[in-house]
C-alpha cells in the first residue's frame, strides 16, 4: 500500500514538472506586428515595451512580424538581436552574459557559442599555430546573429523593422521558429 502512495505521489510530481517544463518561462511577450495589432511609434517603429519594465526584468522576447527577438537591458545599455542562435537555434534568451575582452556576450544555453550583444559576431577562442608559444585568444568569426535597431523615445522603447535585404546566419532559425517562437526552448 505505501507503494502505491509513493508511486502516485511520484506520477504526481512528475506530471507537475512536465507542466512546468511544457508552458516554459514567461518573458514579457509583448507584442507580435503579424496580428497588425502592434503600436507603431515614431517613423514606422514597432513599439516594444516601457524602458523601466525592461531595466527591471534585464531581458524580454518580442514578435516583429512573426520573428521571435530578444532585448537585453545590460550595463546602462539597451541590446536586440534574433532570439535564436545562429549555430543550432538555441534560445538565446535563456542565456548567461559575459564579458570578453570587454565585450558584452550572450552565450548561447545549447553549444555555449558566445555573441556579442553590440555586433552579432561569433567569437571562438583559437590559437596561432606559428607563434612559438600559441595562446588561446578570442578571434572574431565576423556578424552571424542579425541585430536590431532600438530606439527610446518618452520611455517607450522601439525597435525597426529588420532590413531583411541583408541576411545572416540567424536568419535561417529566425525563419524556421517564425510562428513558433516558443518551440524547442530547451534540448
Amino acid at each position: 500500500m505505501l507503494d502505491l502512495i509513493i508511486l502516485s505521489l511520484h506520477f504526481f510530481i512528475c506530471l507537475l514538472i512536465s507542466i512546468a517544463i511544457w508552458r516554459g518561462p514567461k518573458d514579457v511577450d509583448l507584442h507580435s506586428s503579424s496580428t497588425g495589432t502592434a503600436e507603431t511609434g515614431p517613423d514606422g517603429l514597432i513599439f516594444i515595451g516601457k524602458e523601466e519594465d525592461i531595466k527591471k526584468s534585464q531581458r524580454i522576447t518580442a514578435k516583429i512580424n512573426g520573428r521571435q527577438i530578444v532585448v537585453f537591458y545590460h550595463e546602462g545599455k539597451f541590446h536586440a538581436l534574433d532570439s535564436r542562435c545562429y549555430h543550432e537555434g538555441g534560445p538565446l534568451c535563456l542565456g548567461e552574459i559575459e564579458d570578453i575582452n570587454g565585450q558584452a556576450c550572450i552565450v548561447c544555453p545549447w553549444h555555449k557559442f558566445k555573441i556579442t550583444l553590440e555586433t552579432g559576431e561569433g567569437l571562438y577562442e583559437g590559437i596561432n599555430p606559428l607563434e612559438p608559444s600559441p595562446t588561446p585568444q578570442w578571434q572574431s568569426k565576423g556578424v552571424k546573429q542579425r541585430i536590431h535597431k532600438l530606439t527610446i523615445d518618452n520611455g517607450n522603447v522601439y525597435v525597426s523593422p529588420p532590413d531583411l535585404s541583408v541576411s545572416f546566419d540567424s536568419d535561417y532559425f529566425a525563419e524556421k521558429y517564425k510562428n513558433g517562437g516558443d518551440l524547442a526552448m530547451e534540448k
